[in-house]
């Protein structure tokens, strides 16, 4: 668990912030106060962070806070509808650079047809694609991905999630847990991503924004 956990000084060190601007943002909420986890060291107490979410929205607010006041930038995170209910067209995935055209082809709604996803069908793709893009898993791997997202995509709906994408002896395979959760795997198997949801719906909101 801990290695999804980041630490109030490795978080200013990586992002460049200040102590100041961080409990600055804390204080206009826009980061939100069940982030700041306490926990117990050899130190003593320290604050940790989700380690995708925070660095996820620090980006978007860094993005965005040249342009906006932290008022503005609060009122346009609060005031913004939520993800659940966002449709959005295949058209807009591509020019919003959420997902590329091999994706979209692929796995998506055909283009001609105009298709409409939900933000769980967008968060399926934009996996797919980040993984694809990293250079983490092939166009066959990502075959099985999609089908094991589509076939539990009832179950998921709605439900914090993760994913768990491991390889042992060369054979991929992927797990779905709900959140939070930890596996312990043998010594034959090695993790090769794991991904939260909340931390795919951070990166979506930044880009969607």
């Amino acid at each position: 668990m801990e290695e999804n956990l980041i630490s109030k000084k490795d978080l200013l060190d990586l992002t460049g912030i200040s102590y100041g601007q961080l409990y600055r943002w804390k204080r206009k909420q826009l980061i939100p106060e069940e982030w700041f986890i306490r926990k117990s060291t050899f130190t003593g107490q320290e604050t940790f962070f989700p380690r995708k979410m925070i660095l996820a929205r620090i980006d978007n607010i860094v993005s965005m806070k040249d342009d906006l006041s932290l008022d503005e930038l609060a009122d346009k995170l609060s005031s913004a509808p939520p993800l659940s209910k966002t449709v959005i067209s295949g058209k807009e995935l591509l020019e919003r650079n959420i997902v590329s055209t091999l994706v979209l082809e692929r796995f998506g709604k055909p283009l001609e047809a105009e298709g409409k996803y939900t933000i769980d069908e967008v968060m399926y793709l934009f996996v797919i694609d980040s993984l694809l893009s990293s250079g983490e898993m092939n166009l066959e791997e990502g075959d099985l991905l999609f089908r094991t997202l589509q076939e539990n995509s009832a179950r998921l709906e709605g439900k914090a999630w993760e994913l768990f994408f491991i390889r042992k002896m060369g054979v991929t395979s992927f797990l779905i847990a709900y959140a939070p959760t930890e596996l312990i795997f043998d010594a034959g198997v090695r993790l090769v991503n794991r991904i939260t949801v909340g931390s795919l719906m951070e990166q979506l909101r930044g880009k969607l924004n």
